[in-house]
């Protein structure tokens, strides 16, 4: 997100203004960060940020499904005896939480998609309820890592986007789900819907729109869950998909 093309958002940003359509990014990163990386063009955006368990509009959040603070902490607990070599951040209503012994590389990497970030010497000192815990791994294990989570996978959602990355919501929340629930406040169906997507967290996403892209560069199970194909990341694939799809109109 944070290499899209500024000025040919700008263009689809009023072309999709004009056409009447909604502009939703759909997101691992705290919808504080999105904001940050929009800037002014953030206004009227619906944002379904923090692994999609939030919806943010104008300032004020819509939605949001919550994990209990203490299964949270006993997922936390799980992933430090799994390792401590990976970086877990645990995100509540005030922000991302990180432990203050973490390497500095990785507190770079955290703040590239956590505005607010706070740092604690222990993960017990949170006792509100959490957003979502996210784990990034520069061993690149997180597959490995979630199966040996597999006694919460019934009260969780757990996926690992990629190998350096996992995601941990409340059971039943997922980038699908939570667009579901923006579908119903714009009273949209599946098929006014466009999608796009990418890792493995994006799979549900593909299924609640008929029109669900992988772009080029996608894993090949986003791939198989989407009903279309079109270019990679790296060519502004997501607005210039936008673009042919609204001339058509």
């Amino acid at each position: 997100m944070e290499r899209f093309t500024r000025e040919l958002y700008k263009n689809v940003k009023k072309l999709m203004k004009e056409k009447g359509v909604v502009f939703a990014p759909v997101t691992g990163k705290q919808c504080e960060r999105v904001e940050e990386l929009f800037g002014d063009d953030a206004s009227d955006l619906w944002i379904l940020g923090d692994s999609a368990t939030r919806i943010k509009h104008n300032g004020e959040f819509v939605y949001e499904s919550l994990l209990n603070n203490k299964l949270g902490l006993e997922i936390i607990r799980s992933l430090e005896e799994i390792s401590l070599e990976h970086t877990i951040i645990a995100c509540t209503r005030n922000g991302a939480v990180i432990k203050d012994n973490i390497p500095q590389e990785e507190v770079a990497i955290v703040r590239g998609s956590y505005a607010q970030v706070q740092q604690v010497s222990n993960f017990n000192e949170i006792k509100e309820d959490f957003v979502k815990i996210t784990i990034h791994d520069p061993a690149h294990r997180c597959f490995e890592t979630r199966e040996k989570l597999a006694r919460f996978f019934e009260s969780a959602y757990i996926v690992a986007s990629e190998a350096a990355w996992i995601d941990i919501a409340n059971a039943n929340v997922h980038k699908g789900t939570t667009v579901e629930q923006l579908q119903r406040i714009l009273k949209v169906t599946p098929e006014e819907t466009v999608a796009f997507g990418d890792g493995y967290n994006d799979i549900e996403l593909m299924t609640r729109s008929t029109y669900s892209f992988a772009v080029r560069n996608a894993v090949q199970e986003t791939k198989d869950a989407a009903n279309f194909i079109t270019r990679s990341n790296e060519e502004d694939a997501v607005m210039k998909t936008v673009i042919q799809l609204l001339s058509l109109q």
